[in-house]
């Protein structure tokens, strides 16, 4: 494989996604291994293996999966996993039994296996805390992957792989959830920068003017559209009392 950056993004986060199916933990035969073909000094793999420790991925070691967790996750976990600790233990054996009955899509079977992946979904939430998202929105979106990926065994091929791609649809529901969520809050900061531009433009023209200001002078000075302009209005629940009301 050509050495470039896609690539070398590619592989740490396929890296990452082994790591977390690996109690969060990689170790340096597999990262030797795995970059082996550029022919990588030793330098660089020191480097390599301060990444993942950033980013709490253990080499050679697990991570330290709590040192992300802020009070209100400590908090909710603790709750949560009290309501867990009420679920029957399952052997190894009654589990694959259980698997076995889900992959002929028995319905019960199904939603047993569902409860038995709940505490799962707990320990790979802690491996995306930290990122932006509450554990509890985490596991939320980690239960609703599981019920999901239950019913959508048939696309499995053998007994032996459930267990990946149950794990793979839980961080992919995760990762996807963390990345929705920093967009939704970059959307709000935006809009939040543009009603405190337009309040301060408006209290500006206020002033000068002696009086309240339209729409359009608003717009004029910002070089925006009055639509704008009445969006960020809307958005600060009418609470730009400069700028006149009844020209909306």
């Amino acid at each position: 494989m050509e050495f470039n950056q896609t690539n070398f993004a590619q592989i740490l986060e396929q890296l990452k996604d082994s790591a977390r199916l690996q109690g969060n933990m990689l170790t340096s035969e597999q990262v030797r291994e795995t970059f082996g073909e550029w022919n990588l000094k030793e330098e660089q793999l020191v480097l390599i293996h301060d990444y993942f420790r950033k980013n709490h991925i253990g080499i050679d070691e697990p991570g330290d999966e709590e040192e992300n967790l802020s009070t209100e996750d400590v908090n909710f976990l603790e709750m949560y996993l009290a309501d867990l600790r009420e679920l029957p233990v399952v052997s190894d054996g009654e589990k694959r039994a259980v698997i076995m009955s889900a992959l002929a899509e028995d319905r019960d079977a199904q939603a047993k296996l569902v409860e038995i992946y709940l505490p799962q979904v707990v320990e790979l939430s802690k491996l995306y805390a930290g990122q932006g998202a509450l554990v509890e929105d985490l596991i939320g979106e980690g239960n609703v992957a599981v019920a999901a990926a239950v019913t959508m065994l048939a696309c499995v091929e053998s007994i032996e792989e459930v267990e990946g791609f149950i794990a793979k649809m839980i961080m992919n529901a995760m990762e996807e959830y963390i990345h929705a969520d920093s967009d939704s809050r970059e959307i709000d900061d935006n809009v939040l920068g543009k009603v405190n531009e337009v309040n301060d433009k408006a209290k500006e023209l206020y002033d000068s003017y002696l009086r309240k200001v339209t729409a359009r002078e608003v717009a004029d000075e910002l070089g925006i559209s009055e639509d704008e302009v009445w969006k960020a209005v809307n958005f600060s629940a009418d609470h730009i009392d400069f700028i006149q009301k009844e020209e909306q």
